[in-house]
């Protein structure tokens, strides 16, 4: 029952710790009270990922004849859209538990909780407790969906994301509340499948108010050309659900208007907050500050040989986030010498159609930080890849520091961007100047020649606009 290292938590920052722990020689196990993969691989990025794909392909049915062919009217089988989506999460999980026996990794089922004297007691569907002793223990337990106090979340009328994902029958109307990645990718897929759909934002920016104010806009003018409702700068007053219909009251944030809309469901998707309860920090006296633990670079806490990583930490609730810091925190565990993550050269990414992606500072934030700027922007409709595949919605904008040739940050929205923001990301990494991309031959015709054309048109040499 003597481990080098103990996880409780099996998502993307979880499961990646025990198998780079595996790797490094050290005797490792892992705790997981529900299905391995955690809420990425189960209720999270993959499975949205399916039913997005699902939505669009229907949406291309839909536009046959843009493309020459003919298609009887198709219609759409929720229930085996949500299967599909069941299927490929569940098969997701299946391949971590291949990746756990191939590592010879202890999986140990059950809720795990934090003892003294690095200790972690295990509670197993039968209610046994079995306790487990490591040399180090990383915590990387998730986060769930925010309540927030005037929404009541009833599981059946207001929903999180997971019920979001299993729907038993598609509704009519839904509102969605709050526009970030979430609210988007669920919005889209549930307005493609056939539901008249309202996004309510508290930001006065909008759909996705942590991007660049240019995406922004441009995803609004998208969502709304092709029939979804956004109301952004509006603060949601209360939900009744004591009638048939939902009765949804908000308030414009401005103007002070009042507004009434009803609907069948309502998808509160209001961010997420971290699952820090009964696991046992208090007993160790783990720092926390809010919901977050405390943690150094090295993602250890207060207390030597316990570490934290993931949503539980400050930091971007991501999933390739958490995988980084797992690596990073347990190299350091074995004695290596691992860099520290760069926070500011993470990609974002947002599912929905157009798709939508980021990396390092918006234009407002370089001014902030005293840049002087270079901007260029390259819209896919002038791209031929894009226009050859029906795409020809969005752009590619980068922001270069005029000095250095720095890329301080590019925001993308079109089709399959979040394909291309890691040639960003890299670039920057390897501290690559804006004319650097200018002079890296892309392949034509793709899409990711706008991100040529874009960092041409900052040194004002843009070929194709």
């Amino acid at each position: 029952m003597k481990y080098n290292l103990i996880v409780v938590g099996s998502g993307p920052g979880g499961y990646v710790a025990a198998i780079r722990a595996s790797q490094l020689g050290l005797k490792t196990a892992i705790i997981e009270r529900e299905s391995l993969g955690g809420i990425c691989l189960n209720w999270g990025c993959i499975p949205t990922k399916a039913l997005i794909k699902s939505a669009e392909v229907f949406n291309y049915l839909g536009h046959a004849k843009d493309y020459g062919i003919t298609v009887k009217e198709a219609s759409a089988d929720l229930a085996a859209v949500v299967k599909r989506s069941r299927d490929v999460a569940e098969g997701m999980s299946k391949g971590v538990q291949f990746l756990m026996k191939k590592n010879k990794i202890d999986v140990i089922n059950g809720t795990g909780k934090l003892a003294r004297g690095k200790k972690v007691e295990v509670t197993d569907d039968k209610g046994a407790v079995t306790t487990y002793e490591a040399d180090n223990i990383i915590v990387a337990t998730g986060a769930r969906a925010k309540a927030l106090p005037n929404i009541p979340i009833d599981g059946e009328k207001v929903i999180d994301y997971r019920k979001a994902m299993v729907p038993q029958k598609q509704p009519k109307s839904l509102v969605v509340i709050g526009a970030g990645a979430i609210g988007c990718e669920f919005a889209y897929f549930y307005h493609a499948m056939g539901t008249k759909v309202t996004v309510i934002e508290f930001l006065e920016q909008g759909l996705v108010p942590r991007e660049d104010p240019e995406v922004s806009k441009e995803l609004k003018r998208q969502f709304t050309r092709s029939g979804i409702d956004v109301m952004a700068n509006t603060a949601v007053e209360k939900v009744d659900i004591s009638g048939k219909q939902i009765n949804v009251i908000a308030k414009d944030r401005k103007t002070g208007n009042v507004t009434e809309i009803q609907c069948d469901l309502v998808l509160s998707a209001a961010g997420v907050t971290s699952n820090i309860e009964n696991i046992g920090l208090e007993t160790l006296g783990i720092k926390t500050e809010k919901d977050k633990v405390v943690v150094n670079q090295w993602y250890e806490t207060n207390v030597a040989g316990v570490y934290a990583i993931g949503d539980i930490t400050e930091g971007p609730a991501l999933a390739h986030v958490a995988s980084a810091e797992a690596i990073i925190c347990v190299e350091k565990i074995a004695g290596h010498h691992p860099q520290p993550l760069d926070y500011g050269n993470i990609p974002s990414c947002t599912y929905c159609q157009p798709e939508v992606a980021s990396v390092g500072m918006t234009e407002e934030q370089a001014k902030a930080a005293g840049f002087e700027l270079k901007i260029g922007k390259f819209p896919f409709s002038a791209s031929g890849k894009a226009k050859a595949a029906g795409h020809p919605e969005g752009f590619v904008k980068l922001i270069v520091d005029a000095k250095y040739g720095e890329i301080l940050g590019a925001h993308m929205i079109g089709h399959g961007v979040t394909d291309m923001i890691a040639e960003i990301v890299l670039a920057r990494r390897l501290e690559a100047t804006g004319m650097d991309l200018v002079k890296t031959v892309h392949p034509h015709p793709t899409m990711s020649e706008a991100v040529m054309e874009a960092a041409a048109a900052a040194y004002g040499e843009v070929i194709h606009l």
